[in-house]
């Protein structure tokens, strides 16, 4: 008996044993007609150990067949990325995503935060008390600077911001240098103080206007017409310690505190260039709000005092 495992047959199932057993050309052939093998056994085309005469012959176990899967376009670009892929999208980290879209938003609210400030309300500090009780040394406001950008013109009894250069102070003699535009340019925008050439007062007359006072204890007129000016007055105040009688040029203002004891205004400079009237042109915005502190947070009014000089003359009677 030999003691090695029998060949295999080529489809993978062992090979018949004993000593009659089939030749791989009866095997293979598979004809209808019989044959004799070398031990003289007869073989009808079948195959297997049943035919030999042999011990009972071993299950041959099922072949399994494994359908082929064929890769198509898709299944070949998922594994290797395809004709022209770099691969599978790397995702991005949440980190960086976080951090990109905060200063994203960021840059928006700083632009947007920019040109509200140079177009449209900008805030100012009110640095003295020439306009108490109105406004208080320290007290934040807001200019409102599209108030008379169509068209519009300051009216009597307004607040207005504006640059005292050429009316309350001298121009310069040296023209503007690179930083000095700089400088302007960035106050525009709200990243630089004002600087000491902004004012804020009280418009009394409008271009074409006549104001006058005859002094202590005496209301100011406009165009013949008292003021009363009690609801806006510091206590204790006269509408005017100084007599004048003036006529405002057109496209000018003439501006005064409500702390008329404490404020250096269109009066104090009368005999100088400019006569003390500010051009239009120089007045930034309106003043509309008080916001700082919070405790004296109000609106600023046109105060009902100016009424009776409705349809008296100049532009003061536009809405």
């Amino acid at each position: 008996m030999s003691t090695h495992e029998p060949p295999a047959d080529r489809d993978g199932s062992p090979a018949p044993t004993g000593a009659d057993s089939l030749s791989r050309s009866a095997v293979v052939s598979g004809s209808g007609s019989a044959g004799v093998d070398d031990g003289g056994a007869a073989a009808d085309g079948v195959d297997g150990p049943a035919a030999t005469g042999g011990p009972e012959h071993a299950e041959v176990p099922e072949r399994t067949e494994v359908p082929e899967q064929v890769e198509g376009p898709e299944r070949v670009g998922e594994r290797t990325g395809g004709c022209g892929d770099d691969g599978p999208e790397q995702d991005e980290e949440p980190g960086h995503s976080r951090s990109r879209d905060l200063l994203l938003v960021a840059g928006i609210c700083l632009t947007a935060l920019l040109l509200v400030n140079a177009f449209v309300a900008r805030p100012f500090s009110v640095p003295s008390g020439s306009m108490e009780e109105t406004l208080r040394p320290g007290d934040r406001l807001v200019a409102n600077q599209l108030a008379y950008a169509f068209g519009g013109h300051p009216r009597r009894g307004d607040v207005v911001v504006f640059d005292g250069t050429g009316s309350f102070l001298r121009e310069s003699a040296k023209p503007p240098g690179f930083w000095d535009g700089l400088r302007s340019f960035a106050q525009d925008l709200g990243l630089a103080p004002a600087g000491n050439t902004v004012y804020v007062k009280r418009v009394i007359g409008v271009g074409g206007d006549r104001v006058t006072s005859t002094g202590p204890g005496a209301p100011i007129t406009v165009n013949g017409v008292s003021i009363d000016e009690t609801s806006y007055l510091s206590p204790g105040d006269d509408p005017s310690s100084v007599a004048f009688d003036i006529v405002v040029p057109a496209g000018k203002l003439w501006v005064m505190g409500d702390h008329r004891s404490a404020s250096r205004d269109s009066r104090d400079h009368l005999g100088e260039p400019g006569g003390g009237f500010v051009p239009e042109a120089k007045v930034i915005g309106r003043a509309d709000w008080v916001v700082y502190p919070f405790s004296h947070w109000t609106g600023l009014d046109r105060p009902a005092a100016f009424a009776p000089t409705a349809g008296t003359g100049g532009h003061g009677d536009q809405g």
